[in-house]
């Protein structure tokens, strides 16, 4: 089954957590603060394999963890990084977050982009001390991963691309030229996904893609059409195939202006790619004098006619076929390039309710890496909020006394016109 486009979810690993610790050895009576820095948190790496075509995989995985780092430990012992997930996806993969944002755009073997970066280890209480703090008790905890559903949409790399109508006679001649085996019958959109094959009898091997048939107004969504045109965008040159046959009681050439247009519809670039007419099935009694009239109808030297159940012309069609390609060497690939996220800096009171309000802004960053619950981490993280000016801002926003203060998951309090990470004793007496 073929899938190209797919949501998963992706968490990097959280950093490990610092650790308090203290000197402890024989002949050593003030050893001093000893606790390691935690490990840092693996990435989730996406990278690129050329074996693969199709985004099915993920159908049936649908999220992917990274390993979290270890806390530190005792003598300044750092803890173990946790190991990066690398992610193989097929080239053409662009990789997109819920606002649509991009990512990456892969394309090339083996290129690698993170998805999702690992949080860094929290920091041990060696590296509080200070000359006022001789034996802190504090430590980080590890900065949590990236974590978030992003999209991923496949589109395929081929140096040709094969279109025209449903039925015009695109699987079978995929069928022929290399050896992919798509499902061919005598009836329309027999083709419901893109197949790829490698020609490789006419000079230097190229892929083919047959999509499946358009109709009009596939750029607006009609039949299949705006699904897979985009796997068009990225092929050096097109192949446009016309059905001939008499018994469809089509007009050819009216056919090939409703493509020509539907292409210019989606896309004036992919409209403007070097392109071969073929007329097709010309093994069908009757499609002779249809194509005589095609061909008058465009320029005689610029359409080809093909029989590819029987062989005719189609040796001839894929030397021209290689000549063109060989005119159109391969362009640098237009990709769509990463949107950096800026950098959050400062901070906002919200009000939340009647009695609370919330720090936002990079004073968050800090919050999710306070042991919370560790007396002297939250008596440590009050004073970096003095040093940042919360209290200034508290008051200028006229918050009232014994308000709730929310960074993060971390829960503070406005009293006495001071940042406390102590409640109030009402609060306590109620519980």
């Amino acid at each position: 089954m073929f899938v190209d486009e797919v949501s998963i979810f992706v968490q990097a690993g959280n950093g490990g957590n610092g650790s308090v610790a203290f000197r402890r050895e024989k002949y050593v009576p003030n050893g001093g603060p000893a606790g390691g820095d935690g490990g840092r948190g693996g990435d989730v790496i996406f990278v690129v394999d050329p074996g693969l075509n199709t985004l099915m995989d993920f159908r049936q995985q649908r999220h992917f963890r990274a390993q979290s780092g270890e806390p530190g430990g005792n003598n300044r012992r750092h803890g173990s990084d946790g190991e990066d997930l690398l992610v193989k996806v097929p080239p053409g993969t662009l990789v997109t977050r819920e606002n649509g944002e991009v990512i990456a755009d892969l394309v090339h073997a083996g290129e690698t982009a993170v998805i999702a970066q690992g949080g860094r280890g929290g920091k041990g209480n060696t590296h509080f001390v200070s000359s006022t703090h001789r034996a802190p008790k504090v430590a980080e905890r590890g900065q949590p991963g990236e974590a978030g559903w992003v999209t991923m949409e496949l589109n395929l790399l081929a140096d040709v691309g094969l279109v025209g109508f449903p039925n015009a006679g695109k699987s079978t001649l995929i069928s022929v030229v290399s050896a992919a085996r798509p499902k061919i019958a005598d009836y329309p959109f027999t083709t419901l996904v893109p197949n790829l094959g490698v020609v490789a009898d006419y000079g230097d091997a190229f892929v083919i893609a047959d999509v499946p048939g358009l109709i009009e107004g596939a750029h607006a969504g009609a039949g299949l059409g705006d699904t897979f045109l985009r796997h068009l965008r990225r092929t050096r040159i097109l192949v446009h195939l016309v059905d001939m046959s008499p018994e469809t009681g089509r007009d050819a050439v009216e056919d090939y202006r409703i493509i020509q247009q539907e292409l210019l519809a989606f896309s004036p670039d992919l409209a403007s790619k070097p392109t071969l007419v073929v007329g097709t099935k010309l093994d069908v009694p009757g499609c002779e004098a249809v194509f005589e009239r095609f061909r008058e109808a465009l320029a005689p030297d610029a359409v080809f006619g093909i029989a590819a159940v029987t062989g005719l012309g189609v040796s001839e069609l894929m030397w021209r076929v290689r000549r063109l390609l060989d005119a159109n060497p391969p362009a640098p690939v237009e990709r769509r390039e990463p949107v950096e996220r800026p950098s959050v800096r400062g901070f906002r009171v919200v009000p939340e309710g009647d009695r609370a309000v919330r720090l936002v802004g990079d004073v968050e960053h800090r919050a999710a890496m306070t042991l919370w619950g560790n007396p002297n981490a939250e008596n440590y993280f009050v004073e970096y909020l003095r040093r940042r000016g919360v209290v200034q801002a508290l008051r200028r926003a006229r918050v009232a006394d014994n308000t709730e203060v929310w960074v993060g998951e971390g829960l503070l309090f406005f009293r006495d016109d001071d940042l406390t990470a102590e409640e109030p004793e009402d609060s306590l007496k109620g519980k």
